[in-house]
């Protein structure tokens, strides 16, 4: 057993997996319905429009969500289904069987969203509200980053969680933290400190949260970046430069490969105790 076969196994229950179906007609019919709404919306900064704002909050809320219970599921579900003990059995080391994993859920997500959009635009075409390529060819972009950098911590939830339960409640937690809650926690825990300070602050947890990251590379990209302010300023000035492209690479390979690597640990634990 190799990384390819793991994640052709992956492939395969995922697209036997209810959830994967619901998450697809559940974004599908948004995606649609966001297109209606902001089909004549040309307003925005640059390339940074109302209809490419309104579909990245869809893929920020949809997306990190979708990645993370998937992800998080299918190594809980080796462990309630007893399949976890016949691994043990196997000359198969834990770095591969995470990354056959990895590999096999990203092209299942990945799918589902390319066919979301494309079913979105076919039906968008026929009301006359159709995606343009360049705006879908950089929300597929966008999505391929979050589920990049989201899938690694997902897989770390699952080797983390017992059951299916409790790898929901961490994932939904950590989901409301990094989606819903952030501008509110950064509000409340950083309103009190002088502009200097906040603004060195938020530079700097920033690099903490991957949909923030994320969200702040892509838009400026776009030439939107003056809607963040002047906190971020730095943030802004580094993703437009030369070389931000590769800094932005660079920060999410060391985010996956973290979350990865302690994946790979809890894992080797498990095996031996196990």
């Amino acid at each position: 057993m190799d990384i390819i076969t793991i994640a052709k196994k992956e492939i395969k229950l995922g697209f036997r997996n209810p959830w994967s179906y619901t998450f697809l007609v559940t974004f599908s019919l948004f995606s649609l319905a966001l297109l209606v709404i902001n089909a004549d919306s040309q307003i925005g900064i640059g390339k940074y429009t109302s209809m490419t704002g309104t579909m990245m909050n869809l893929l920020l809320y949809f997306l990190p969500l979708m990645t993370l219970l998937l992800g998080s599921f299918s190594v809980t579900s080796e462990k309630e289904d007893g399949n976890w003990q016949l691994l043990l059995s196997y000359p198969l080391s834990s770095s591969n069987w995470l990354l056959g994993k990895y590999i096999g859920i990203y092209i299942v997500i990945i799918a589902i969203v390319a066919f979301g959009f494309g079913v979105a635009g076919l039906i968008g075409i026929l009301f006359g509200s159709g995606l343009p390529s360049s705006v879908g060819l950089f929300l597929l972009v966008f999505s391929l980053l979050l589920t990049f950098v989201f899938l690694a911590l997902a897989l770390f939830i699952g080797t983390l969680s017992k059951n299916r339960w409790q790898a929901l409640t961490v994932s939904v937690s950590i989901w409301i933290f990094f989606v819903l809650a952030w501008p509110i926690i950064m509000i409340s825990t950083l309103g009190s400190l002088n502009y200097k300070t906040l603004k060195s602050t938020i530079e700097v947890v920033t690099l903490l949260n991957p949909a923030e990251f994320t969200r702040i590379f892509m838009i400026t990209k776009l030439g939107g970046g003056s809607i963040f302010g002047p906190e971020y300023i730095h943030w802004v000035g580094w993703a437009s430069s030369p070389f931000g492209t590769i800094y932005f690479v660079i920060l999410c390979i060391v985010w996956v490969y973290f979350f990865m690597l302690t994946a790979t640990y809890l894992t080797e634990r498990g095996r031996k105790r196990g």
